[in-house]
């Protein structure tokens, strides 16, 4: 397999909504399959040939371009061949400005072309025209700017936002009955309101927000389990062992071997362990 990844900064004004830009060139002589397991965020997929998505809440298909939404569960991709594009990795709040005002329900994954926007589906042949990633990064900015810092983007409510902050700053590991105190909504109202504009529930983000630590920390390799378990809030090491069956489809041991490979062989390709 040969590939090329890119890293690119989102502008400051940006950065409150967009967490990263990765470029990517893959080229997979034989079929190449990848789990990706929930995450904090959203995932906007810029790209010129189509994948093979599937997994348990998604339909077995085909997309090139399309938005991952927040999910508690993994997809599968699998391409042979060439493979390019730009991965968007987006904040909640920045998808729900990007799409008009509109939250994808949880574990979605629709095509760009089913979103009834000409303009977003038709950014991936802008970019495949654009000899450099330079010049395609700033046309993904210049697209994010015009929708998102606009005086008229429609953003989530403010409680929802604080909502989301105070979840991902502390893993997950705050109550939803505190957020609803803080926030003066009552439980059932931010709830609702919570799951309309972020696409999941905020019991549910918070579990998804401790995995998503969870595994980062199980990625590093030297972290003992039982460790990871008490920093992330499980009860114990068999609590966070079906977690990781749940929400990632196998063991922590396996998910180890799995996306970080060169733990126990090579050294790291740039972006291989974030290179969907």
């Amino acid at each position: 397999m040969s590939a090329e990844y890119v890293p690119g900064r989102p502008p400051a004004a940006l950065r409150g909504h967009v967490l990263r830009y990765l470029g990517y060139r893959e080229h997979a002589a034989a079929p190449l399959r990848r789990r990706q397991p929930p995450s904090a965020g959203t995932a906007l997929i810029l790209g010129l040939h189509p994948l093979t998505l599937s997994g348990p809440a998604v339909a077995t298909g085909s997309a090139a371009a399309f938005v991952g939404g927040l999910s508690d569960t993994w997809v599968l991709t699998e391409f042979t061949g060439p493979q390019a594009g730009v991965q968007v990795d987006l904040t909640p709040a920045a998808t729900y400005a990007l799409l008009g005002g509109r939250a994808l329900p949880g574990g979605t994954v629709p095509r760009l072309d089913e979103l009834d926007d000409p303009v977003l589906a038709a950014l991936p042949a802008r970019l495949a025209a654009e000899p450099t990633w330079d010049g395609r990064f700033a046309l993904v900015s210049a697209l994010l700017a015009d929708r998102l810092l606009d005086d008229r983007a429609r953003l989530p409510a403010p409680e929802v936002r604080y909502a989301w902050d105070r979840l991902s700053a502390t893993a997950g590991r705050v109550g939803v009955a505190e957020l609803a105190a803080e926030t003066g909504w009552s439980r059932r109202h931010l709830q609702s309101r919570f799951r309309t504009q972020v696409g999941l529930a905020p019991g549910t983000v918070r579990r998804v927000l401790r995995f998503a630590r969870a595994a980062e920390l199980v990625g590093g390799g030297r972290n003992p389990l039982a460790l990871v378990a008490a920093e992330c809030g499980y009860a114990d090491q068999p609590h966070l062992s079906r977690e990781f069956r749940a929400l990632a489809g196998i063991s922590p041991a396996a998910f180890r071997a799995e996306q970080f490979p060169f733990l126990h062989d090579a050294p790291p390709r740039p972006g291989q362990d974030r290179s969907s």
